[in-house]
């Protein structure tokens, strides 16, 4: 028999993940996430999908971010009909992303109409919240560590990926050969979760490669002492701190950073608010006790964040008065490239005044509003219009929780038996390619770079 596997998404860049295994007949989809980024990968989301989506017997999903679900109801609209899996805190979590992506598809087209800019007449979301509503109906839990049975002789297998509460690489068998699709792998020591665990190795591997040609740097003094320094500096000069940050992951793993910075006398007393509410709800589900057993040993579930004037935002008046702060504050609110959401609003307020600075935590793709603020940009387009950038701006990389070059090659080293064949997947050319070239020169294994709808025969 012979498998086949196409790239339909998350080749070529760090975005837009969608896998599809065929054999026999039946069809798989691994993730299902929507392109983010630049125009050109954001039309890719309007594209008919390269099979039909009635032809998926299932969708299996590595974790709860965007550009790993965010699709699922195009697919449910169009046609499929079947089970999607994932792990428990996965489903959780891929409710509140794909509601939240629903109400700001909803609401950009009702702007859009209103406005008149858009070239479609009439403007319309790229899916609604009727579309969520049936997907999160054909969510099926699944266990770490058990093999789940799709088929006769067809198997999956979620393994811990230490990247987001409920993340997994995933092992799946059919009756012909066995790959594992890694999907964003944690580094060994993460903040806030457990560390990543190794699945039993497959003949056929997808690695992602997001920092596959780079390193990231351990601090030399103290953790984070960058971010601590700009925080004492900016409330000195009566100015806030604005932190773009992920609404799923990345506002916990800041919210747990600025409680030790605190309880370490590092960053003086302010109000620190949470201007998101996605990120509100995401965070009630990795402080509920039956998701305790994925957080690190040394974390209590209820108090890994302690912050004595945290605030939580919920209405648009309050995120309204956000925008000019009366004291110096911290604002974390996501999206975490400033792609969307209600940060856009805060930093058309707070780049013109020097007094301000804004934290960039992580990783920022090409062609989104934080890789232009990285790059040094002196204007950035917001609503229409150009605003200027005078607010300090930081790059924090220590809150990246994707594994670098060193750590994804460790983690492959690690896979027994070793895999025949390894596609880099997951990351812009360059850094697959870098992530290719030391694989096949430090570990001796067939690699090769997937690109965007290329099909390939596994092993």
């Amino acid at each position: 028999m012979v498998t086949s596997l196409t790239f339909s998404g998350g080749a070529g860049t760090v975005t837009g993940s969608k896998y599809v295994v065929s054999e026999a007949g039946r069809q798989v989809l691994v993730d299902a996430g929507v392109f983010q980024g630049e125009k050109h990968l954001r039309e890719l989301n309007w594209q008919p999908f390269p099979v039909p989506p009635e032809s998926l017997d299932a969708i299996l999903i590595t974790h709860a971010h965007t550009d790993h679900v965010g699709y699922l109801p195009v697919l449910v609209r169009n046609g499929f009909g079947g089970e999607i899996l994932a792990t428990e805190a996965t489903c959780e979590l891929a409710e509140i992303v794909l509601r939240d992506a629903a109400y700001l598809a909803e609401r950009d087209a009702e702007h859009a109409a209103e406005k008149g800019y858009s070239k479609h007449e009439p403007p319309l979301p790229l899916f609604t919240i009727g579309d969520v509503e049936q997907a999160l109906a054909q969510f099926r839990v699944v266990d770490f560590d058990v093999d789940v049975q799709l088929w006769p002789d067809w198997t999956a297998q979620w393994t811990r990926a230490g990247h987001i509460l409920g993340s997994a690489s995933i092992r799946l068998t059919t009756p012909s050969t066995s790959v594992i699709f890694s999907g964003d792998l944690g580094r060994p020591e993460h903040p806030v979760l457990r560390p990543r665990e190794l699945p039993v190795g497959a003949r056929n591997l997808l690695i992602e490669s997001t920092y596959g040609g780079r390193e990231h740097h351990d601090p030399a003094g103290a953790a984070h002492e960058p971010l601590a320094d700009l925080i004492r500096r900016t409330a000195k000069r009566g100015g806030s701190v604005l932190i773009p940050a992920f609404a799923v992951d990345r506002t916990e793993v800041v919210l747990q950073t600025l409680t030790q910075l605190h309880k370490d006398g590092r960053i003086p007393t302010m109000p620190i608010f949470v201007n998101s509410p996605m990120a509100l709800a995401a965070l009630r589900v990795y402080r509920e006790a039956r998701f305790a057993d994925e957080l690190r040993p040394d974390l209590d579930a209820g108090s890994f964040v302690d912050l004595p004037h945290l605030r939580e935002v919920r209405s648009t008046e309050e995120s309204m008065q956000l925008n000019s702060p009366k004291v110096p504050s911290i604002i974390i609110s996501s999206s975490g490239m400033a792609t969307g959401g209600r940060v856009l609003h805060h930093l058309e307020h707070m780049l013109p005044d020097p007094r301000h600075a804004v934290v960039l935590a992580g990783y920022q793709a090409e062609g989104t509003r934080g890789r232009l603020l990285l790059q040094g940009a002196a204007h950035l387009k917001m609503h229409g219009r150009q605003v200027p950038v005078r607010a300090e701006i930081l790059q924090d990389e220590e809150f990246s929780v994707h594994a670098d070059r060193s750590e994804l090659l460790g983690w492959l080293a690690g896979l027994s038996p070793k895999p025949e064949q390894v596609f880099a997947v997951h990351g812009t050319p360059e850094s697959a390619t870098a992530l290719a070239q030391a694989i096949s020169s430090e570990l001796g294994l067939a690699v090769q770079v997937a690109t965007l709808g290329q099909s390939v025969q596994l092993s």
